[in-house]
């Protein structure tokens, strides 16, 4: 994964370059099995398995590079849910424009998922293409956030491209705050939630919600932050990138617990 690295090798590209050296490495051994039980029994591992494995390996790995996380050369899990590593992925891929459906497969794959449920359960998608790209056209040069909160911009897409919805463009009302079907609340959410309650301007309640949920001492959510200005620099237009400097800004003020009297907001 080093070499393919840094040849420049990223993107979808850079999860397949990954499996044929991993079959090789299978392929060795008349059989493979997964790590003993604590009753210190062995498992076979068949292939289909092995290659989940390694594709959640690789694109940790790449997640890594992404947020420059610190030990990321030695441990490849840096904690984050599959569902802000697909975010993470996606949006270093492609941005926020549109984006094969195959590659995207490939990454929500990678990660555990499914384009479905990124689509349907998650928001984190909206598929393009036929009426929902008219729609969501209509929608920003509107601007109308009335319009904007009742659409659902996929609905009616062909499918054969999807693309990142915005943080303004997620509204299920419990965003941030509780999972989907039983899940931890993924890292993505919290951010954008925080986002939308910056953009209202209540300090009292962007403070209440990164107190609830320990956000300003929390380092990986830190480096998410940071790794979102970066990516947003490239394919961003608006308010998004001083919007995440500013939270930035805030959360290393409330790592002490110093909390400003007033506070300039977007």
């Amino acid at each position: 994964m080093h070499r393919f690295w840094d040849a420049g090798i990223r993107g979808p590209d850079f999860v397949w370059a990954a499996t044929g050296p991993a079959l090789e490495a299978y392929s060795r051994h008349p059989v493979v099995f997964r790590e003993a039980s604590a009753s210190g029994q062995r498992e076979m591992m068949p292939v289909a398995e092995f290659l989940r494995e390694v594709r959640r390996l690789v694109v940790d790995f790449a997640v890594g590079r992404v947020l420059k996380a610190e030990g990321a050369d030695e441990e490849q899990r840096i904690g984050l849910d599959d569902i802000t590593t697909y975010y993470v992925l996606h949006r270093d891929s492609f941005g926020l424009v549109e984006a094969p459906i195959g590659a995207c497969i490939l990454y929500a794959m990678s990660c555990g998922l499914s384009d479905a449920d990124l689509v349907d359960r998650f928001e984190i998608l909206s598929r393009t293409g036929g009426k929902a790209a008219a729609e969501e056209l209509s929608e920003e040069e509107t601007d109308a956030p009335e319009e904007e909160e009742g659409a659902d911009i996929e609905s009616e897409g062909t499918g054969s491209k999807v693309r990142l919805r915005r943080w303004d463009q997620r509204k299920r009302k419990t965003l941030g705050l509780d999972g989907v079907g039983g899940r931890p609340v993924p890292m993505i959410d919290r951010v954008h939630r925080l986002m939308q309650l910056w953009k209202a301007g209540d300090i009292t309640k962007v403070n209440a919600f990164l107190d609830q949920f320990g956000l300003a001492r929390d380092p990986l959510f830190s480096q998410l932050i940071q790794a979102l200005i970066e990516l947003a620099r490239l394919d961003s237009k608006g308010d998004e990138v001083p919007m995440l400097e500013s939270i930035s800004n805030h959360l290393r003020s409330r790592t002490g617990i110093s909390t400003p009297t007033q506070a300039l907001l977007l």
